[in-house]
C-alpha cells in the first residue's frame, strides 16, 4: 500500500502555466529548465541534475528548478541534497503556485520520512493537502504514515476524504480495509475488500488482504479460495505472505485445491511450484522435490531449480544441491546469491578447495558483498589461515559494519591467535549489536567469550524459546557447551538438533566445538545413526532435467544467409529451418506454422497455456499466444516441453530462443565450420 516516489512527478508535470488561486503562474521558460524537466520525467537522473544545475547558474533564485533537483535527489536516495534543495524550492517558488508548492513539500516529507522524522514528514504531507485539499495522492501518503504509527482512526479519515473525492477509487478502500484488519475487525475488512474486489475485479491484492480477513474469521474454504484467486491475477507480497504462512487446517485445504488447479491446467508450472513451495515452507522436503520437478518438466526455470537445490540442502543431499544450482546457473549466469549459495553447498559437501575458490569466483565479480568476504573469513580460519580470516573479516566489517557474526567470528580468530585485547574488543561490539532478545544469534559466544557464562547460557535459551524448531540453534547449543567443557550437555543437544533435522556432517567434521566430544562413543553412534551415505552422494533420483541427448558435445549444421543463422529442428516431429537467436527470449512461431501444425496433428488444444509478451534481441516486443511444444529435436538430441510464443504475424520468423538455448549447455558457433558446437 506504500506510494511509489514517482508520484510526486504528477504534481510537476504542467510546463508552461497554470491557474493557481484565480491567478496566472508564469513558469520558466529556459532551456536548460526545460531539459532537466523532460530528463527528470524520463528517469534520467544525471542528465537531469546537469541541466538544473546549470538552470541554476544562470537563474539562482529558480525555485521551480530547485524543486525538481529535490526530486530527482530524494529518486538517487541523496538525502542530504534533496533536503537542501526542498528548502531553497520552498523559498524562492511563487506563493501562489499551490501545485508546485504542495509538490515540494510532498518530496521534503518524504526526505524526512527517510530520515526517520515521522513528525517533520506529516507536517509537510499536511501542508501539502492544506494547499491541495482536492489531490487524493497526497491524502494517500498520510494515511500511510498514519498506518504505520498505527494511528488507524486518522489514517482511515484520509482515506475516507479520497473516497469523496473520488467514488471509484480502489485505494481508498483497500486502505480502510486494511486498517481494518490490523485491528482484527475482520467483517469490516471483509465488507471493504468486497467492495474493492467489485470495483476491480483483477486487483489480485484485494483477494489476498479479503482471505486474510476470511482467516481471521476461521472461514478457512472462503479464505483459500481467495488466496488462490489472488495468485491467479499476480503474486503479490501479500498474497506470498499468506501463502508462506498458512497453518492448518486451511494448509491441507489449500494444497488440495491446488493440486485441483494442476489436474486442470497441466501446462501451467505456476500451479506445481506454488504446490511446491507449501511443502517446501512446512519442511516435507521430499513432496517439495516432486512438485519442483513437475513445475521444471512444464517450464524450466532457474528458480525452480534454486528451490529443489534448498530442498536438497535441507535433506543433507549437498551434491544434488550443487547439481541444481549448476543447472540454475547455466540458464541464468548472473544470480549473485546462486554463485554464493553454490560455494556454501561445496563446503557442506565436504570440498573446502572449491568452497573458497568460488568464493572467490564471487569476490573477484562483486567486490563489495560483505557477505561473501565473511563466508570466505570463517572457510579460512576452519583452514587454519587466520590472518587470511582476519583480513577478509575486517574486510566485512568494513562493508557491514553492523553485521554482528563478522565481529564474532573475527573475535574467534584473535582469541586462537593470542591476541585477547582484540578479541575482547570483537565480543563487546556483538553484545551492543546484539541488544535485544529478538536480535540474539551469536551474542551467547561473546558472552562466553568475555568469561560470563551465565549470561551465555541465558542468551541461548531465550533463542531456544524464540525459535524451538529450528535445528541449527540446537546444534549452536551444543557448541557453547563444547566452548564451556561440559560433555554431557553437548551431547544433549547434539542429539537434539540431528533429531530436528540438522545434516550439516562435513561442517561437523571441521568444527573445532565438536572437539570435546568428536572421540566420544556417544558422538561416534550418533554420526552413524543419522550420517547415512545417501544423504551426500551425488546421485541422479529427482533430476529434473528435460534435455536429452547432450552427453559431451553435440554438433548442429547452419546456413548464414544476411548475417543470420538458420538451423533444421523438428518440433513434435515437424521438420521446420528455426533463426538461431540468441537475444529472443523464447521459441516463437508464426501463426501459419502453428496453424498447420494444429490442423494436422502436431498441435492440440492441451498444447496451449495462454499469452505472453516477449522481446528479441533488438528490444521489440510482441505479444503472443503461448504453447507448449513437447519435443524440439536436433539431429540426435531432444528437449521435451519447452515453451514458445505464436506471433500474430503471419512473415514472422521462426526464432530459437533462451527458453531452448538456456538449457542446452555452453553454446559455440564456428563461422568456418558451419556448425553451432554445444557442450553439456
Amino acid at each position: 500500500m506504500k506510494t511509489n516516489l514517482s508520484l510526486i512527478v504528477l504534481c510537476l508535470l504542467a510546463l508552461v502555466s497554470t491557474t493557481a488561486c484565480g491567478q496566472k503562474v508564469k513558469r520558466p521558460e529556459s532551456y536548460n529548465y526545460q531539459r532537466g524537466c523532460e530528463a527528470a520525467r524520463n528517469r534520467k537522473w544525471e542528465e537531469a541534475v546537469s541541466y538544473l544545475n546549470k538552470d541554476l547558474q544562470e537563474n539562482p533564485h529558480n525555485g521551480y528548478s530547485f524543486s525538481w533537483v529535490a526530486y530527482v535527489r530524494l529518486n538517487t536516495r541523496e538525502l542530504g541534497p534533496a533536503l537542501s534543495a526542498a528548502e531553497s524550492a520552498l523559498k524562492y517558488l511563487p506563493k501562489k503556485d499551490v501545485e508546485y508548492l504542495a509538490a515540494t513539500h510532498s518530496t521534503r516529507g518524504d526526505v524526512h520520512l527517510q530520515l526517520g522524522d515521522t513528525a517533520k514528514a506529516l507536517a509537510d504531507f499536511t501542508r501539502a493537502i492544506q494547499l491541495q485539499p482536492e489531490q487524493t495522492d497526497m491524502y494517500d501518503k498520510r494515511a500511510q504514515l498514519y498506518f504505520e504509527l498505527r494511528q488507524y482512526d486518522l489514517s482511515d479519515a484520509d482515506y475516507h476524504r479520497m473516497v469523496e473525492l473520488d467514488p471509484g477509487l480502489t485505494k481508498g478502500y483497500m486502505g480502510m480495509g486494511r486498517n481494518a484488519n490490523a485491528q482484527e475487525h475482520w467483517q469490516e475488512g471483509l465488507c471493504l475488500f468486497d467492495y474493492a474486489a467489485k470495483l476491480e475485479s483483477d486487483l489480485s491484492v484485494a483477494y489476498a488482504y479479503r482471505a486474510e480477513s476470511y482467516l481471521g474469521l476461521e472461514k478457512w474454504d472462503e479464505a483459500t479460495d481467495d488466496i488462490i484467486t489472488a495468485l491467479e491475477y499476480a503474486w503479490d507480497d501479500k498474497a506470498a505472505d499468506l501463502t508462506a504462512n498458512l497453518k492448518e487446517p486451511a494448509l491441507t485445504l489449500f494444497i488440495t485445491k491446488l493440486k485441483v488447479k494442476a489436474a486442470k491446467a497441466p501446462n501451467k508450472a505456476e500451479w506445481p511450484f506454488i504446490i511446491g513451495l507449501m511443502y517446501k515452507t512446512n519442511k516435507h522436503f521430499e513432496e517439495a522435490v516432486d512438485f519442483f520437478n513437475k513445475a521444471n518438466v512444464i517450464d524450466e526455470d532457474p528458480t525452480f531449480h534454486n528451490c529443489l537445490a534448498e530442498c536438497y540442502y535441507a535433506m543433507g543431499r549437498f551434491r544434488q544441491a550443487i547439481r541444481e544450482l549448476d543447472l540454475s546457473l547455466n540458464m541464468d549466469s548472473t544470480q549473485t546469491d546462486c554463485l554464493r549459495t553454490r560455494a556454501d553447498f561445496y563446503y557442506e559437501a565436504g570440498d573446502m578447495a572449491a568452497a573458497l575458490a568460488a568464493y572467490d569466483q564471487v569476490i573477484t565479480s562483486y567486490s563489495d558483498y560483505a557477505f561473501a568476504y565473511y563466508r570466505r573469513g570463517w572457510f579460512r580460519e576452519l583452514s587454519d589461515d587466520f590472518d587470511g580470516a582476519v583480513d577478509d573479516l575486517s574486510m566485512s566489517i568494513v562493508l557491514d559494519p553492523e553485521y554482528s557474526y563478522a565481529y564474532a567470528s573475527r573475535a574467534d580468530v584473535y582469541a586462537k591467535q593470542g591476541k585477547v585485547t582484540l578479541a575482547e574488543a570483537d565480543y563487546r561490539k556483538v553484545i551492543e549489536l546484539e541488544n535485544t532478545p529478538e536480535k540474539y544469534a551469536c551474542a551467547q559466544f561473546a558472552y562466553h567469550g568475555l568469561g560470563q557464562d551465565d549470561k551465555a547460557l541465558a542468551v541461548m535459551q531465550q533463542i531456544l524459546e524464540n525459535d524451538s524448531t529450528y535445528a541449527g540453534h540446537f546444534y549452536d547449543a551444543s557448541c557453547l557447551y563444547g566452548r564451556m567443557g561440559n560433555t554431557e550437555k553437548s551431547l544433549e543437544f547434539f542429539e537434539k538438533a540431528l533429531q530436528k533435522g540438522f545434516r550439516r556432517f562435513a561442517h561437523i567434521a571441521t568444527d573445532d566445538d565438536m572437539d570435546l566430544i568428536r572421540h566420544t562413543e556417544e558422538f561416534r553412534q550418533l554420526i552413524e545413526r543419522y550420517d547415512t551415505p545417501s544423504a551426500d552422494e551425488y546421485d541422479t533420483e529427482g533430476d529434473s532435467t528435460s534435455v536429452t541427448g547432450f552427453q559431451g558435445t553435440t554438433e548442429i549444421p547452419f546456413t548464414k544467409e544476411g548475417g543470420v543463422c538458420t538451423v533444421k529442428c523438428r518440433i513434435n516431429g515437424l521438420p521446420l529451418h528455426f533463426v538461431f537467436d540468441t537475444g529472443a527470449s523464447i521459441v516463437s512461431l508464426s501463426m501459419v506454422e502453428a496453424t498447420f501444425m494444429m490442423k494436422n496433428g502436431y498441435l492440440n488444444a492441451g498444447d496451449v497455456v495462454g499469452s505472453q509478451h516477449f522481446m528479441d534481441a533488438n528490444g521489440n516486443v510482441s505479444v503472443g499466444t503461448v504453447i507448449n511444444l513437447k519435443k524440439v529435436a536436433f539431429g540426435d538430441s531432444e528437449l521435451t516441453n519447452v515453451r514458445a510464443s505464436v506471433v500474430r504475424n503471419q512473415k514472422a520468423p521462426l526464432l530459437l530462443g533462451q527458453s531452448v538455448l538456456g538449457r542446452m549447455g555452453k553454446i559455440e558457433i564456428d563461422n568456418q565450420a558451419r556448425v553451432i558446437r554445444i557442450s553439456h
